[in-house]
């Protein structure tokens, strides 16, 4: 079963009516700072705001942290940006919460601020968000991930590979959507850890890398060698756990799911190392957020949310070969064309 684009396309058409600066925005200057320079995720980001950046014709710079979570460097990134008299900045933050005095004082200085990816807390204290809606994500592998355990999914055991213990509200959302989609009762759906479904054998931490999520898998076998269910938060953490599994024969045995979307994860559902991914868009988030900061700085106006929602809805879909009755999907074949896009 295909999801069908045109919403999401005429979203994002409404959006660049909205913003499209109607020239090149010489002088304007502006800055993305990313959690990281490896995540392929980011990598993505980078090119479409780079490439918007050159057609609007935006001073942009680049910015990122050392590691997943690592708030320091984008802090000293936002100071950076003050001094040299950037128009906006597009920030996908590694620690939501920690990161909101210096975005602050960035919107006191006259910068318009944009959360791209990763909403901050509170959502309100950047100018606008463009973001996958991250439940939504986390729910549709939830879902397929019930769906394709059929009965056995009653008595699954489940492994929880999230991002980091500051817990940004990205790694929150997918958490807790992929439990509700799998039938699991939260208990503040604004954290992760405090369930008590016994299905739940634990949480650990990946930091969104491969080896993160090669080392949680195997602390989690450790706990419980009978896990049948994998949820990861990103691609890379799916990798990692696929490794360590295949290491002690356990790969054709137990199903993972993750978020991203991107060619390399695509090309692992493909494979079968994923049996399902939730496919969001880096790319257009970032190209949008240029054009916005290209606006704002032409007449002052700051972008709008999606209607009914409080941030500006970039669109997910589920990305597998086995699709099931119920959970709307796109193949990898179809994935592939728009991964990232």
């Amino acid at each position: 079963m295909k999801t069908n684009l045109i919403s999401a396309t005429l979203g994002a058409l409404a959006l660049g009516v909205v913003f499209s600066s109607g020239a090149h925005a010489a002088g304007v200057s502006a800055c993305l700072i990313t959690k990281t320079d490896t995540n392929p995720y980011f990598v993505k980001m980078k090119e479409g705001a780079t490439a918007e950046a050159k057609k609007l014709g935006v001073d942009l710079k680049t910015y990122a942290g050392k590691v997943d979570g690592d708030n320091e460097s984008q802090v000293n990134a936002i100071e950076t940006c003050i001094a040299d008299g950037a128009k906006g900045i597009l920030i996908a933050a590694s620690d939501t919460k920690a990161i909101v005095p210096s975005v602050e004082k960035a919107r006191k200085a006259g910068l318009l601020v944009i959360a791209l990816d990763t909403p901050l807390d509170p959502i309100s204290a950047a100018d606008a968000t463009f973001a996958t809606d991250n439940f939504k994500a986390g729910e549709l592998i939830g879902e397929w991930a019930k769906a394709t355990m059929g009965d056995k999914a009653k008595d699954a055991k489940i492994a929880m590979l999230d991002l980091s213990v500051s817990q940004p509200s990205v790694g929150v959302k997918r958490d807790q959507g992929f439990l509700k989609g799998f039938g699991i009762d939260l208990g503040d759906p604004n954290k992760w850890g405090d369930e008590t479904d016994p299905r739940i054998v634990g949480h650990e931490v990946t930091a969104g890398n491969e080896e993160g999520g090669r080392k949680a898998m195997e602390t989690l076998l450790a706990k419980d060698s009978g896990i049948d269910m994998v949820y990861t938060i990103n691609e890379p953490a799916a990798a990692g756990a696929y490794q360590a599994l295949k290491a002690v024969g356990m790969e054709k045995g137990v199903s993972i799911v993750s978020v991203d979307g991107g060619c390399p994860g695509v090309k692992n559902v493909q494979a079968g190392v994923i049996g399902a991914t939730s496919q969001q868009y880096p790319l257009k988030m970032a190209s949008l957020g240029i054009e916005a900061i290209a606006k704002f700085a032409k007449d002052g106006t700051k972008p709008k949310p999606t209607e009914g929602k409080n941030f500006f809805d970039t669109g997910v879909q589920l990305v597998t070969d086995h699709p099931v009755k119920g959970v709307p999907s796109i193949d990898t074949k179809e994935g592939l064309k728009l991964c990232w896009g």
